[in-house]
C-alpha cells in the first residue's frame, strides 16, 4: 500500500463524521419548517378555504390571502390576536343591501352572509315572502331583498266572511291565493295592483249579466159598443165577448251577488191576439105617456138646494134639463139610467131628460144625500 492511500484511510473518519454533521443540519432546518408551518381555516362571507401559512396573526393569515379589509368588515377572532395551527378566521365583509319590506324600501347595511341571516337579524317573522332564497349570498353591494310579512286580511265573497294571514304582497296576489275566480264583470273593492295591509277588507262583487227571465202577460182586450135602435135605452147586448191575448216578454237581467239589480228588455212576441168584445147600446126612445115628454106625472117634492143645482147644471149641460146627446148621459146634470134608476128617478120618468127639472133636483138630492157631490164632474161649480 503506497503512503497515499493511507493517508486517505486515515482521514476516512473525518470525512463521515463531517457528512453526518450536513445532513444532520439538514434534518434540524426541515424540522423547524415544519414545525412553523400552519394549517388555518379562512372563512370569507361563509365560503371556507384551508390556509398554509407562516404567518402569527390573524391580520398576516388575511393580509397572505389577498383579503382587503374595510373598517366596517367583522373579522373574528381580532386581527391582532395569534393563530396556531388549526385556528379558524371568519371574515364577514360590509355589505349594503336594498330591502323592500312590505313596500317601504331602506338600505340595511349588514355583515351577515346570506339572506336567511339577514332576515333573521331584521327581526320579521319567519314565515315572511322573501324574494330570494334564504341561502342566497349577500354581495357587498347590489343585492335587493323584498319582504313580505304576514297580515291579517278579511275578504267578503260569495256571502261569506273569510278572514286569513297572509304573506300576500298585493290585493291580485292575495285573490290568487284564495283560488278566486273573478267573472268578467265581477267587482273588486281594491285594484288587483293595491298593496295588503294590516286589517283590510276586501269585497268581491259578483255581477252576473247573461241570465234570461221570459215573461207572459196578458194583453187586454179592447171593447166596441155600437148603437142599436131597436134596444131601449139603457140596456145594452153583448154579441161578442172579449178574449184577453198574450204577449211573451223576454229580458235580459243583472244580479249582484244573486240579487236582480236591474233588467232590459230584449224581445217581445205576441201569441195570442186579443179579441175585441162587441156591445150594442139601446138607444130606442120608449114611447111618450099621455103626459108631456113621457113624464108619468108623479109629483116632485119640494125643490131643495136649487141654486146649487143651477149652477152644476150650467157647467154639466149648459143649463139644458132637457139634455140627450146620446153619450148616455141625460138632463140638466147628466144623470146615466143607472144613477137616474138608483135614486128614484123611475118614479118620474125612464132617463132624466124626460123628467122636470123639479124632478131632476129631487132625485139629485137623494143622491147628494148618499154621496155629496163627488159623483158630478162640475161639482167645483156649487162654490163658484
Amino acid at each position: 500500500m503506497s503512503r497515499y492511500s493511507a493517508e486517505s484511510a486515515a482521514a476516512r473518519p473525518f470525512r463521515i463524521a463531517g457528512q453526518v454533521a450536513v445532513v444532520g443540519a439538514l434534518v434540524l432546518g426541515t424540522t423547524a419548517f415544519v414545525a412553523t408551518t400552519k394549517t388555518v381555516t379562512l372563512s370569507i362571507d361563509g365560503k371556507a378555504s384551508t390556509v398554509q401559512t407562516f404567518a402569527g396573526t390573524v391580520d398576516q393569515v388575511v393580509r397572505g390571502a389577498d383579503v382587503a379589509i374595510k373598517p366596517a368588515d367583522l373579522v373574528q377572532p381580532a386581527l391582532g390576536d395569534a393563530v396556531g395551527n388549526g385556528s379558524v378566521i371568519t371574515v364577514n365583509r360590509s355589505k349594503e343591501v336594498t330591502v323592500k319590506l312590505d313596500g317601504a324600501q331602506r338600505t340595511v347595511q349588514t355583515t351577515v352572509p346570506t339572506v336567511d341571516a339577514l332576515v333573521r337579524q331584521l327581526g320579521v317573522a319567519s314565515n315572511s315572502v322573501v324574494s330570494l332564497a334564504g341561502s342566497t349570498t349577500l354581495e357587498p353591494e347590489g343585492s335587493v331583498v323584498d319582504i313580505t310579512t304576514p297580515k291579517d286580511v278579511t275578504v267578503l265573497v260569495d256571502g261569506q266572511s273569510v278572514t286569513r294571514t297572509t304573506a300576500a304582497e298585493t290585493v291580485g296576489d292575495l285573490l290568487g291565493e284564495l283560488g278566486l275566480t273573478l267573472g268578467a264583470n265581477d267587482h273588486v273593492s281594491l285594484a288587483a295592483n293595491a298593496p295588503v295591509v294590516t286589517g283590510l277588507v276586501l269585497k268581491v262583487t259578483r255581477v252576473d249579466t247573461g241570465k234570461a227571465d221570459t215573461v207572459t202577460e196578458p194583453i187586454p182586450f179592447s171593447t166596441d159598443k155600437t148603437d142599436a135602435p131597436d134596444l131601449p135605452v139603457g140596456q145594452t147586448k153583448v154579441v161578442q165577448p172579449g178574449v184577453a191575448g198574450s204577449l211573451v216578454k223576454t229580458y235580459q237581467v243583472v244580479t249582484v251577488d244573486g240579487r236582480e239589480a236591474g233588467r232590459t228588455l230584449v224581445s217581445q212576441n205576441v201569441t195570442v191576439q186579443p179579441v175585441a168584445q162587441k156591445i150594442l147600446v139601446g138607444t130606442k126612445q120608449p114611447a111618450p105617456s099621455s103626459t108631456t115628454g113621457g113624464n108619468t106625472g108623479a109629483a116632485a117634492p119640494a125643490v131643495m138646494n136649487e141654486a146649487m143645482w143651477d149652477k152644476i147644471a150650467q157647467c154639466e149641460s149648459s143649463g139644458n134639463w132637457s139634455a140627450n146627446t146620446g153619450n148616455g148621459y141625460y138632463g140638466g146634470l147628466q144623470f146615466d139610467v143607472s144613477s137616474w134608476m138608483a135614486n128614484g128617478g123611475g118614479q118620474y120618468a125612464p132617463n132624466a131628460s124626460l123628467a122636470s127639472k123639479a124632478q131632476q133636483i129631487a132625485v139629485a138630492n137623494t143622491y147628494y144625500a148618499k154621496a155629496g157631490l163627488r159623483p158630478w164632474g162640475c161639482a167645483w161649480a156649487a162654490s163658484s
